[in-house]
């Protein structure tokens, strides 16, 4: 008898008109302590902020794995149980293989609504069953051959302590079951990105230890009249996903951004991230200097500072030169259309990550995910090991929703801070960045010291290790959402009602009778007020 076992996130992810998600690629020679890391934002006004986890399991012969679509928990069939899983945290597994996506959507006709494995199932199911980043690939692509590909275009990134990897897949339609795809295996000393748009070019077709394609990849294309040159010549970012204005400036823009960080020669682009020209950036390149994990957590929290794409000084930006504008991402006046920027770090994540894979240490301990939850410029990324037998209670599936504020999710505690540093942005980012900085400083901080210790424990019990690790996380968002709270309850008490009230010695100030000091009214900068002038002209000027 069969017995039937299910994957289900009760979720919803637009990707639609959000241009979401956005990954970085570094290899193991191109990070300053030898891991490799991928990134990854969940982008999604629809998607509630948590931290998946599934425990290894054992099955019998015969189980079935029921598949749910992963942006609707729409059921989409059912496909075979393998006999083991994997301890999955995140989207990381006990073998330090780390998948994350963007989705570039490429040509609408080649969506098949028949096929059982959407992209979301596809990178957790394949967490649970995957050792390696070849292997990840091996599963992944057999999936959607059996199974059917139901998603639009993918943007892959999979490591794993030795290897990274980007794969590109788009289905064949609807009656043409499985998909076309290349993985390009990104070189140790260089990283890579991709944010919602394909960038496999022209690839080696005889290469297999760095290149794995299937077979129809290159006939399918001029099958559909996609392409008609040589196979040499062939570009799967060209045959499957046209670039269009969207595709550079939403898209695009976020690669070279990243690119523009770590290479001084990559500010050349800037053109082609304005949607400009269509010369296309390099799939990937070697960064002037090696990156840390930090450096990793800092790029995602981007908005284009100081590049032609910076945003946060214009008119737009209001008094508090924010750099956040609210949705949609187009617009239009006098049938003119106009459009946002959409940089790397936006309000609409639900969560984001950094994963290091480390070769050097037992998997429990080597696989750690630093994972944050809501825009990442406003997170804090608190270290999650692949081992790790709980999910902290605040991050846990099922503990609160987008309809239902909790003071017991973290999803709602950041946002809450977030949506209150968003209206007077110059001012209360201080305060977010001053306590990232001591939470994370103190993470990086401990690293060394708690992970010595978790490997004496190892040698002696990989239980006690492995417990030892998970109150190690858990604590760690225990004590920090119990901070960002508390930075949220001082914004609130030092801003309310658009005045600034004193402090002295680190508390607030208060006058001879022992009552609240008189605030400061500090208003608009000169600036702002120059803009209102010349908006209003003489309306608002004091006559006498």
């Amino acid at each position: 008898m069969k017995k039937i076992l299910g994957i289900i996130l009760v979720f919803q992810l637009s990707i639609s008109l959000a241009f979401p998600c956005t990954n970085f690629l570094i290899g193991k020679k191109a990070s300053t302590d030898g891991s490799t890391m991928i990134s990854y934002s969940a982008d999604s006004y629809n998607l509630y902020g948590e931290l998946y986890h599934w425990p290894a399991q054992k099955y019998n012969a015969g189980d079935i794995l029921k598949v749910y679509e992963w942006d609707s928990g729409k059921y989409l069939g059912e496909i075979p149980q393998v006999m083991q899983t994997y301890n999955v945290m995140g989207n990381m597994n006990e073998y330090q293989v780390a998948i994350g996506e963007t989705t570039f959507t490429g040509r609408s006709e080649l969506s098949d609504s028949t096929g059982i494995m959407d992209y979301g199932s596809l990178i957790y199911i394949t967490l649970q069953r995957a050792k390696t980043a070849r292997e990840a690939i091996s599963i992944m692509t057999k999936l959607v051959k059996d199974h059917g590909y139901y998603s639009t275009g993918e943007s892959f990134s999979i490591a794993d302590p030795n290897e990274v990897w980007v794969m590109e897949l788009i289905g064949k339609g609807v009656g043409n079951k499985g998909a076309v795809w290349v993985a390009i295996r990104i070189p140790d000393d260089c990283v890579s990105a991709h944010a919602n748009q394909a960038r496999i070019q022209q690839f080696p077709l005889n290469d297999p230890e760095n290149c794995l394609y299937s077979p129809d990849v290159i006939s399918f294309a001029r099958e559909k009249g996609y392409y008609t040159g040589s196979d040499a010549d062939f570009s799967f970012a060209q045959a499957y996903a046209p670039l269009d204005f969207g595709a550079l400036r939403f898209c695009e823009a976020r690669v070279w951004s990243f690119f523009n960080h770590v290479n001084k020669n990559m500010a050349k682009f800037v053109t082609y991230a304005k949607g400009e020209t269509t010369d296309p950036m390099p799939l990937y390149i070697k960064p002037d200097k090696k990156l840390s994990m930090r450096d990793v957590q800092g790029y995602m929290r981007d908005h284009y500072e100081g590049t032609d794409l910076d945003w946060s000084n214009e008119y737009g930006a209001g008094p508090f030169n924010s750099p956040y504008r609210w949705s949609p991402l187009t617009w239009k006046v006098d049938s003119v259309e106009y459009c946002n920027e959409r940089p790397i770090s936006t309000q609409e994540t639900g969560f984001s990550f950094v994963s290091q894979s480390r070769s050097w240490l037992p998997n429990e301990i080597g696989g750690i995910i630093w994972f944050g939850i809501d825009d990442a410029a406003q997170s804090v990324y608190y270290p999650i090991y692949v081992g790790n037998a709980t999910v902290p209670e605040a991050m846990k599936v099922g503990n609160g929703d987008l309809l239902n504020f909790t003071w017991e999710s973290a999803f709602w505690i950041h946002n809450w801070v977030s949506n209150m540093v968003y209206d007077r942005y110059s001012d209360k980012i201080v305060h977010v960045n001053d306590l990232q900085e001591k939470l994370e400083g103190s993470f990086e901080a401990n690293q060394s010291t708690i992970e010595k210790e978790a490997l004496a424990l190892y040698e002696k019990s990989k239980p006690e290790a492995i417990n030892f690790l998970t109150k190690y996380s858990n604590t760690n968002v225990v004590n920090g959402l119990s901070e960002w709270k508390k930075m949220g309850e001082y914004m609130m008490v030092k801003y309310v009602d658009g005045v600034v009230k004193k402090e002295e010695n680190g508390e607030f100030k208060r006058n001879e009778h022992g009552e609240p000091a008189s605030p400061n009214r500090p208003g608009y900068s000169n600036e702002h007020y120059r803009k209102v002038i010349e908006e209003t002209g003489d309306k608002y000027k004091v006559l006498f």
